[in-house]
Order: structure tokens, then sequence, then C-alpha cells
């Protein structure tokens, strides 16, 4: 059966992932399954899925997710169920198990945890703000940003709920969480800072690095992208890998609409940057993934150069052929951002451009402007959605 890209209908796509899910483990009983699950449909518009079920779809949607190149591992993903985990604190609470999970003594581990599904016509039931569960602040002070300005939006949100920020802000403030239900309003959550492990930057060969006070989290969560399985969405699924130097190297630190480094690591190396023919950004960025590399390596912080994931994914790519199933992936989101692409085995292969389903995709815009809230969407008349 080909895949459905996209989205379609639930009981088509349950069909599908089920048929998948029963022929990739080698089970009996799809169709008895098939036929309970359509009954559920009929009556309900949705269904529950059984644990291995979810648990295998996290994976498939993992293996099936076109914009990464560490797909390698997908088969390792550790899948924490808790859409039983409706209330706004016991949600606070799992994240915080989610950070301890994943984090893992600094020996990341793959781990996503599963809230409740979306109601089948009223939608997310349990969402998050922030598009990570380890965000810094972005302060606005009048043409100038202190911090991430790519989280300008989201600080200033925090700030209209009510958050107190620090009374001296700084480049690496924790942003909270804002977590919302259809039954609560959102509510503002303090990170655990003892949870949230940070590397101080610095250079194997350059001792004036570390004195730029750069630092970054260990951890990478995403929390705002919907996770889809078999035609129901779980739009609250934070989930994480492990950072590649270039996340946190070229693009964190060096794009200019983020920490913008590239001029300062530019002067640090007597650099002349009054002309590109001289590629001082080359230079520049090569030296913040070098810093990256050695400083998460120096903490035992697990983290991975571009070049050795893009031979990993090539390893992937050649299993998935052997399976008899083709690679999905985006070009451009596959290929390294260091700055010279073309030395990775992944740039000179292509692949497959369907989007197919289970699969993650961008999740419900964030409520960033305090409107409108899920309760004011789901709830017009008062009425709460079970």
């Amino acid at each position: 059966m080909p895949p459905v890209e996209h989205e379609g209908d639930v009981a088509t796509e349950a069909i599908e992932f089920l048929t998948t899910y029963y022929s990739e483990r080698r089970l009996p009983g799809l169709r008895e399954r098939i036929d309970q699950v359509l009954d559920e449909i009929a009556h309900t518009g949705a269904y529950w899925q059984t644990e291995s079920e979810l648990t295998y779809g996290a994976k498939l949607a993992w293996r099936q997710s076109t914009r990464c190149i560490g797909r390698v591992r997908w088969a390792g993903l550790k899948v924490r169920d808790r859409r039983t985990v409706t209330r706004t604190a016991d949600i606070a609470t799992e994240l915080a198990e989610h950070l301890v999970a994943g984090d893992n003594g600094g020996r990341i581990q793959s781990v996503i945890t599963v809230f409740a599904p979306d109601h089948p016509t009223a939608g997310p039931r349990a969402r998050i703000w922030n598009d990570q569960l380890v965000r810094y602040c972005g302060w606005q002070f009048d043409d100038q940003v202190l911090g991430d300005p790519a989280q300008v939006t989201m600080t200033a949100a925090a700030v209209r709920l009510g958050w107190r920020p620090p009374a001296e802000p700084s480049r690496f403030d924790l942003l909270p969480w804002v977590i919302e239900t259809t039954d609560e309003d959102p509510t503002l959550v303090d990170v655990p800072r003892h949870l949230v492990r940070e590397v101080a930057l610095s250079h194997p060969v350059h001792a004036w690095f570390a004195d730029l006070g750069l630092r970054w989290h260990a951890l990478p969560v995403i929390s705002n992208m919907r996770l889809r399985i078999g035609g129901i969405d779980y739009s609250c699924a934070p989930f994480n890998g492990h950072y590649l130097s270039d996340e946190i190297g070229t693009r964190n630190m060096g794009d200019a609409d983020r920490y913008d480094q590239l001029r300062v690591v530019a002067a640090g190396l007597d650099l002349d940057t009054s002309d590109e023919s001289t590629l001082w950004r080359e230079h520049a960025v090569l030296v913040l993934n070098q810093a990256v590399l050695h400083s998460f390596r120096a903490a035992d912080v697990r983290i991975s150069d571009p070049h050795t994931e893009s031979e990993l994914f090539m390893r992937f790519c050649e299993a998935e052929k052997r399976a008899g199933r083709p690679v999905y992936g985006d070009w451009s989101w596959i290929n390294g951002s260091v700055g010279w692409a073309a030395l990775y085995p992944v740039h000179h292969r292509y692949y497959d451009t369907r989007v197919p389903n289970p699969n993650f995709w961008p999740g419900t815009p964030s409520t960033q402007t305090l409107e409108p809230s899920l309760r004011d969407r789901h709830h017009p008349t008062g009425q709460r959605v079970h």
C-alpha cells in the first residue's frame, strides 16, 4: 500500500498504519484489529492506539521524518506514554522527567513523551507554547536584542502572562514553559534549572574564545510539533535527539538573526572582514564549530559533527534500501550548514520528497499573542470537551 502523503481520512490512515505495523512486526490478528478500530472510529471519530502501536508509530514517524539526518537511530527511540496525563501541573512534572531521561547524565538519548491525543473535531487537548523545552530569552531594547532574537515574541508573551523576569536580564536567561490545556488557561512554569545541563564554550587553541562568555544547553527538546500516527494527532508530544555541532555553532551562534557571533569571532582571529573574498565568515564559523565540539566533548556531553552524521545517514539509506523502503528526505535539511556541505556524502544523494504519515508536522501556532486560547477555541459556549 503506498504511503499517505500529508493528511487524509482517519480510517484510511488507520488501515495503512496498522497494516504496516502488523507486517513489519509480523503479528497475527490484523483483520480483527482493523475491524475493531473502524468500529471505534465510526462511533467516536477517533480510536485509542495500544501502547505498542503508539511506540511503533512514534519510531516510524522518526524513520520517515524528512528533515532529520540522525534517523539511523530510529529504532532506539524511548517512548514515554503519558496520554492519561492531562492537568498542567502533571504535564510540567512529566516535562521535567523528560529532561532527566533525555539528558541521561550527558549521554543524551532520544526520547519522546506523548500526551493526550487531539480531540477528533476540536483539536489539541494540550499544547506547549515554547518551540523547545530549553530556550533562552530574547530581550528587546529599542533596536537591539539581548539574548536570542528568535525568542523575543515568546519572551514578551511570558511577560504578558505575568512572568517576572530577572532583575538584570542576560544573554542566557531560561524562558519559562507556557502550558495550555482545554480545561486550564495558559500557565507559566519555571524550568527546573538544576535539570538543565549547559556547556560553556571554549576553543582548544584560541584561549580568548572562552572570554566571549558563550554557552549552550545540552538537550534540544522540540515541543511544538504535532505527531501524527494512523490518523491520530498528538499536538503535545515533545521529543529530543542530540545536537550536531553546526546546529549550535553555525545556526544558533553564527546566524545574523540569532546570536550573530561571526564578526566577534573574526575580530578575535584578527581576520580581514572588509572583503568577502577573504572567506572570513567561513573561517569564523569553522572556529565556532570547533569550539562547540571541543567544549561538549570536554564536558562529556554527547554531540555529533556533520561529517560523521552524514556517513551514518548513508548507512541508514542502505538499511532502508535493503528493507525495500524509500528514503524520504528534504535535501536542503539533510545537508549540513558548516559551509562545506559538498564534502559530505549526503550532498550527492537525492531523496523521495513525499512526506508520509506517521510523521512530525508543524504544530498549532503558539498562542503568543494570548488569543485565541485553547479554551476560547474549544469552548465558545463554555462547554468542556473531553
